[in-house]
């Protein structure tokens, strides 16, 4: 009896973590209901981020040729961070966030919804707001 209590804390410890990872309505692939994109959100660190993983037919190889960076105009949108540092606030998690199609960088509002979820993106006092849905 002696060895079983600390054998199911081992145990319970080494559940809990990842159990508490999956339960983040966030972490999962999501496809922007436009069509042009799959984003992928994980844990990155101690925050919140989501990368381009798929992009429409035609446009694997596009450029972020209008990021205000020159230097970083000719790397691929295939894989980049679009959703990044989101921590969660209520109901729905708050960051930044970039759109390569317009180069800007905004103040970024997730709210899910069950397998949907409102990306609303806020440059000073306009905003914009997508929707998202969950692939897997």
């Amino acid at each position: 009896m002696k060895l079983l209590i600390p054998a199911l804390v081992l145990i319970l410890g080494i559940v809990a973590p990842a159990s508490a990872q999956t339960a983040n309505p966030l972490v999962g692939t999501w496809r922007a209901n436009d069509g042009k994109a799959v984003i992928n959100i994980s844990q990155c660190g101690a925050t919140l981020c989501g990368r381009i993983v798929g992009l429409r037919a035609g446009r694997e190889n596009a450029l972020d040729e209008k990021n205000p960076n020159t230097a970083l105009r000719t790397r691929r949108i295939m894989g980049i961070s679009i959703i990044y540092n989101l921590v969660r606030d209520g109901a729905s998690w708050k960051g930044r966030g970039y759109s390569p199609e317009e180069g800007r960088n905004f103040n970024a509002t997730v709210t899910p919804n069950g397998n949907s979820m409102t990306v609303r993106g806020c440059v000073a006092v306009f905003c914009r707001t997508v929707a998202w849905t969950r692939t897997h």
